[in-house]
């Protein structure tokens, strides 16, 4: 990879950072269009790529620390989009190992602490929540614990022991506000956001084990011990709700929730944070917002449609994109028949004799309870913990 220079003599291996901004506007373009507000200390991060925007020649002058909250604050506004920014390996590991990072590290470190409250929520709909406390979870916070864990491993190799500390709680408080997440949203039977949950704790451990292993961490370090393969293998120090979540997940939504390539063709869907993805397979409510909001035209929502549909075939088993395209017509004035002039006849034709209509045509109700009912009938292998 070819190493890039700025006017500050700071080398950088990775994306320039012009072009870093250029890609979040690309996937993220509402962050730059006034819809979002950015006020706040927990929302510093999205002002901050404004004011980029707007002085761009500042780019050139960016310092390792200052070109690293520039790459956290990339993947922060854009993991929950459809082509989120490839900056991951660089605030996990690559950054962590540049040769400035000795001076630098202390600052970087304080940047990865302050970020675990970043306010996240209007640039993801992957979440799940308590609704008897307000807590909201996502996919964020495997991202957190991704770099979080990645300067760990840095701060203990440069014998930084006492930020190392300070870093690992923080991590060890995030573990422990996942694992009560799930414990209280079992005791209050909401099957729905558990489930959702699952889903999210499967991909924020499973972060968090890539990183373990990209830092080659040994098998007898305590940490990793007491943290590796949560929702994989039972531990001690933790509920086995987290292998009982993952085991949920592994059986319930593991197909539902991927990268959602055929969902980057519709570039109308980056339009606004009201049309970003959630929790599959329920996504009724997002169908709905796109059949309903007046920033999307017909030709629009017909290529929409074709995706839902093209996604369908593509991901065996999933069921996400008949909820979502049920939700999208249900809302519009003649359901299907609105989009005739928008959608080939043939994929029309092959809709209505699809599995896929099948799975539309059932009422968000009955979705949802068949899904509670085959949650409560599940006996987790590894626990034989049951709902």
């Amino acid at each position: 990879m070819a190493v890039k220079k700025l006017k500050s003599n700071l080398e950088i291996s990775g994306i320039a950072p012009n072009l870093l901004l250029k890609d979040i506007e690309n996937t993220a373009p509402f962050i730059f269009k006034g819809e979002i507000q950015t006020d706040g200390k927990e929302r510093a991060y999205l002002a901050k790529l404004i004011h980029y925007k707007k002085n761009l020649n500042l780019l050139k002058h960016l310092d390792l620390t200052e070109y690293f909250y520039l790459c956290m604050s990339a993947h922060w506004s854009t993991a929950g989009t459809f082509v989120p920014t490839n900056v991951d390996n660089q605030i996990r590991e690559g950054l962590w190992k540049h040769g400035q990072a000795g001076a630098h590290m202390d600052r970087m470190a304080r940047i990865t602490i302050d970020s675990w409250n970043w306010d996240y929520q209007q640039v993801t709909n992957r979440k799940s929540y308590n609704p008897s406390n307000g807590q909201v979870m996502s996919t964020h916070e495997g991202t957190w614990l991704s770099v979080a864990i990645g300067a760990y491993n840095a701060l203990i190799k440069n014998k930084k022991q006492a930020l190392a500390d300070e870093v690992a709680d923080v991590m060890l408080a995030e573990i422990e506000k996942e694992e009560k997440l799930l414990i209280e949203l079992r005791e209050k039977r909401d099957h729905i956001n558990f489930l959702r949950s699952t889903a999210l704790m499967a991909h924020n451990f499973g972060d968090f084990d890539r990183v373990m292993d990209q830092w080659l961490m040994p098998e007898e370090n305590s940490f990793r011990s007491r943290c590796y393969k949560l929702g994989h293998q039972l531990n001690s120090n933790y509920s086995p709700i987290l292998v009982y979540a993952g085991q949920v997940n592994k059986r319930f939504l593991s197909v539902e929730n991927h990268r959602h390539m055929s969902m980057r063709q519709p570039r109308a869907l980056r339009r606004s944070h009201h049309f970003l993805i959630p929790v599959g397979p329920f996504m009724d409510l997002w169908g709905k917002t796109l059949g309903e909001s007046q920033q999307l035209n017909n030709p629009e929502r017909g290529e929409i449609v074709a995706a839902f549909f093209e996604g369908f075939k593509r991901q065996d088993k999933a069921q996400g994109y008949a909820r979502a395209y049920r939700g999208l017509i249900n809302a519009l004035p003649q359901n299907l028949d609105t989009l005739q002039a928008d959608l080939p006849y043939d994929v029309v034709q092959d809709i209505k004799k699809s599995p896929f209509q099948v799975i539309a045509d059932q009422t968000e109700e009955e979705f949802n309870h068949k899904f509670a009912q085959d949650l409560e009938e599940f006996v987790c292998p590894l626990t034989n913990w049951k709902f």
